[in-house]
């Protein structure tokens, strides 16, 4: 490989993937990042093992020997599990992560290498990270929704299962943010998921060998609803919908490339996510940017940053450690960047499984606890006690109001939130002594309040 245009030696990267009960997923994750095109003496792979099951670590050991494994024997979280990763032994550079459900290209280290080589203010620089696969598009109207009784959310039509030509194949569906979080299907009427839409989303199908020629689904709602699913030229005429009913659509053929994450937003209320989250790609990303944040599931982070802001808080376990250690460095004065000529595919949410119990509460609670550690005080508070006055209204409205109306009491959402209410107030001495140490005479360098320059809306 040719050297860097200025001759200097080529920077030592160390990639970091983490495993826990990853399978073939993580072979594969590991199989594209030893395949990368970089200087083999410059490139050093490890997996962290967080006490899997699986025999991911004796197939890794025969078939892949040069990945260094590390062995905690604990389920050290993603966070710890990185922390290991980078902490090992040995000189590095700069540090890549890379989630195990994701592979790379093989061109995808050095154009981040080179973003970081040539500005030294950059902590951190983002690949384009896409969905694993293509997909066909269903846009779903609901132009009647409304707010119904106390509900705050405009409440189009309740969708309960889903068929994809005839066949159920829930793996290959994608909700993206005009559908509300997933709630408890109730099987008595024939539910398998349940998902409510707003007045327009829109539904992302896997397509791999070829694409699929119909998408049916069973819709319910509250009042009369109508209902038009609409896939490039072909649409619906438009369906009444009331008591659960099949309103199908045929397929447009074409598929497409989806965004995962180009870089990450801080969005209002003091929310991470991902920046062109399920957008799709027609070349809007194609030029660099600047961040506020990066994602954990491919970054490529640069050593002095890590040694300045530090690694991660490893009392988030999982979700937002990103956001925190991100939102860490930009109050140290550090600056991160999305490289688009770099491409990573992602199996989203298979590590964890998108809208599990365990996903909710932890991105629930470590939302609070970094606007706690890193966001001007009145942000930090106003989300506290929104989670507070949230978990109050469910108590009164499932366990006390239901039963007053001759209905049986429904305990398991109140208790979500307030298993997140106490994880809260666990954690939250430590949060504000660090937040304390950041805002002293070594501490940050810049201003809260400035960061909320970032702050958009979705």
């Amino acid at each position: 490989m040719d050297p860097l245009p200025d001759a200097r030696p080529v920077p030592v990267v160390r990639v970091v993937v983490i495993n826990y009960d990853g399978g073939q997923m993580t072979l594969d994750c590991l199989r594209s990042v030893l395949a990368t095109e970089y200087p083999a003496d410059r490139l050093e792979v490890v997996m962290v093992d967080n006490g899997s099951l699986d025999d991911v670590v004796e197939r890794v050991r025969a078939e892949l020997p040069d990945v260094r494994v590390i062995e905690p024997f604990e389920n050290t979280g993603f966070a710890g599990g990185c922390n290991l990763g980078i902490r090992a032994d040995g000189h590095y550079d700069h540090v890549a992560l890379v989630n195990n459900d994701a592979t790379v290209r093989p061109d995808w280290l050095r154009p981040l290498v080179d973003v970081l080589d040539a500005d030294p203010g950059v902590g951190a620089v983002c690949p384009k990270i896409l969905f694993d696969g293509r997909y066909q598009e269903v846009i779903v109207e609901v132009p009647d929704a409304a707010r119904l009784g106390r509900d705050p959310r405009d409440l189009g039509v309740r969708v309960s299962a889903v068929r994809i030509d005839g066949e159920r194949a829930d793996g290959r569906v994608q909700f993206d943010e005009g559908f509300y979080p997933p709630e408890p299907p109730y099987p008595p009427d024939g539910e398998e998921i349940a998902v409510w839409t707003s007045g327009r989303a829109r539904i992302r199908l896997r397509a791999d060998a070829a694409a699929a020629r119909e998408l049916a689904l069973q819709v319910s709602a509250l009042e009369p609803r109508t209902l038009r699913l609409r896939s490039g030229e072909h649409a619906t005429v438009g369906a009444d919908v009331l008591a659960h009913r099949w309103v199908a659509v045929d397929l447009d053929p074409a598929r497409h490339d989806v965004v995962n994450n180009v870089g990450s937003n801080l969005y209002a209320g003091g929310f991470g996510g991902d920046r062109g989250f399920l957008d799709l790609d027609e070349g809007q990303y194609d030029e660099p940017a600047d961040v506020f944040a990066w994602c954990g599931g491919a970054v490529l982070l640069r050593g002095e940053y890590l040694a300045d802001v530090g690694l991660f808080d490893e009392r988030l376990f999982l979700y937002y450690e990103d956001t925190d250690l991100s939102w860490r460095g930009r109050l140290a004065g550090w600056e991160y960047r999305y490289e688009p000529t770099s491409v990573v595919r992602h199996r989203h949410a298979q590590s964890s499984g998108q809208w599990s119990p365990m996903f909710r509460y932890h991105t629930e609670r470590n939302r609070i606890l970094v606007l706690v550690k890193n966001a001007p005080a009145p942000l930090a508070v106003r989300a506290a006690a929104g989670a507070l006055r949230r978990a109050v209204t469910r108590s009164v409205r499932d366990l006390v109001l239901r039963p007053l109306t001759l209905r049986m009491p429904v305990r398991s959402e109140a208790a979500h939130r307030w298993k997140v209410v106490r994880g809260v107030a666990e954690r939250l001495p430590g949060m504000l002594r660090d937040r304390r140490r950041a805002t002293g005479p070594d501490g940050g360098r810049v201003d809260r309040r400035a960061l909320m320059a970032w702050e958009v809306h979705k």
